[in-house]
């Protein structure tokens, strides 16, 4: 392993352990007392940053105990110059990443809001809010409710896509009559091996928060990425949002953005990291022909409620903490406690025997409403489990687009949690498979570490 000093040679990190800053730059060593309390885990981490076979852009990591932040480490550059590796910007407290699918259970806080203000019922056939009959051509008999959509059981599919033009409209994607419908990828065909009609069979669906962000717009009359902003982020003083188009300058200006090391489909982790997403040159993008004409209402995917989520680690961890609390986070209360109860409450459970759903290779075996429950399952490159140890279970989201992978974690009974934000892998994570779930083996140590060193408190 690297000694501290060579692997800052390549960017500073920053960590907060148990509630004392440390700061460690090139030449200057950590003080004593932050090494003692955090050096075994940061070596750990930075490990996983200077691995020659599978390197990480950047990682962001916080730990959570007793419903407070503990830990957190800050790795790598959230900007790198491949011209001169040594150049950059690098990641620390105030990095915004886009989080992937991580914004969906973000998504799900601004729906429950709505169902706690009494304009919204999860069991209700979502065509009342829409405003356009929302059928699946291949079950016409069963309505589709936003519970379904927020459990994954809505009967849509990503086949035909899940983000359209801004000037097309829902209905005209999604109803068979629609001049923008295409050959029907968007639903679930029936089969003869399961019931696969609404509110029967579970398939991770992004196109589901398309429709939660279409209808919260219908709901609310606002924008959904500004309707997010002003009802969900600004009352818990959460920098970010949806739309980099209005981010504000400084926002834009700690934005990460998102590599691989891969060029077309060749991976080479030995070469140059590419750029993916979010390379703004720290100026805000100019905004897309059409946004500024849009009707709330008619087509919300451009928001990208399903990915498209700018927000620090630490950020997320206040949404975090928010959870085990119950909907309050330092005298701020979001949500209710009801409504905190139902996203965690299980909806669905896979079943081998009846098929009832898609479990991803063992990732995916329980679900609330835009939550996953984690139930430390686990064999040889598959299943749910998040440490070595085993026996930590709880709710969360995962999320992976453009090499970003990102994931919360959280146990409301034992008030704990992890999160880890990555902007970038140099490694075919299809090539790499866990010991004892379906994460990737970099995943799996990240999450043990923090467990081991931070929670438990096991170097």
């Amino acid at each position: 392993m690297k000694s501290f000093r060579a692997a800052l040679g390549a960017g500073a990190f920053t960590m907060r352990y148990h509630g004392i800053l440390c700061v460690a730059v090139l030449a200057v060593s950590m003080s004593d007392c932050c090494a003692a309390q955090g050096s075994e885990l940061q070596a750990k981490l930075q490990s996983l940053m200077d691995d020659p076979v599978k390197p990480l852009a950047s990682l962001s990591a916080v730990a959570v105990r007793d419903g407070k932040m503990v830990y957190e480490g800050y790795f790598g550059k959230r900007v790198i110059d491949p011209s001169k590796p040594a150049h950059g910007v690098g990641t620390d407290s105030k990095t915004l990443f886009r989080v992937a699918s991580i914004s969906k259970l973000v998504t799900t806080l601004g729906v429950m809001q709505l169902v706690d203000q009494g304009k919204l019922d999860l069991d209700a056939d979502v065509s009342t809010y829409l405003g356009f009959r929302l059928r699946n051509p291949n079950f016409p008999g069963a309505r589709i409710s936003t519970r379904m959509l927020l459990n994954h059981t809505s009967s849509l599919r990503d086949d035909g896509g899940y983000s359209f033009p801004i000037e097309q409209s829902l209905q005209s994607v999604l109803d068979p009559q629609g001049e923008n419908y295409g050959a029907g990828g968007h639903w679930a065909p029936s089969s003869s091996i399961s019931d696969r009609g609404p509110g029967r069979y579970f398939e991770y669906v992004n196109l589901n928060w398309g429709v939660l962000g279409t209808v919260i717009e219908a709901v609310s009359g606002q924008r959904f990425d500004r309707y997010m902003k002003q009802a969900v982020l600004a009352p818990l003083r959460i920098k970010g949002g949806f739309n980099a188009e209005e981010l504000s300058e400084e926002e834009v200006r700690n934005l990460a953005v998102l590599y691989r090391k891969r060029s077309g489909e060749v991976w080479n982790s030995r070469g140059p990291w590419v750029a993916q997403v979010d390379d703004y040159q720290g100026k805000v993008p100019a905004v897309r022909p059409g946004v500024e004409r849009y009707l709330p209402g008619r087509n919300a995917t451009p928001f990208s409620p399903q990915g498209g989520l700018r927000i620090s680690a630490g950020d997320l961890a206040r949404l975090m903490v928010l959870m085990i609390n119950g909907g309050e986070v330092d005298g701020i209360h979001l949500l209710s406690a009801a409504s905190v109860q139902a996203m965690l409450s299980e909806t669905w459970r896979h079943d081998e025997k009846t098929q009832n759903g898609d479990n991803y290779k063992g990732m995916f075996n329980a679900w609330g409403l835009g939550v996953q429950r984690f139930l430390d399952l686990s064999s040889p490159a598959r299943g749910d489990r998040l440490v070595a140890r085993g026996g930590l279970t709880g709710y969360g989201h995962l999320g992976f687009a453009y090499g970003l992978q990102s994931a919360i974690f959280f146990d409301p009974d034992k008030r704990l949690g992890m999160i880890y934000i990555i902007s970038g892998v140099g490694f075919d994570p299809e090539l790499d498979t866990g010991e004892y779930s379906s994460l990737n083996s970099w995943e799996e140590k990240i999450l043990d570490a923090l467990y081991s060193s931070a929670i438990v408190g096991e170097p």
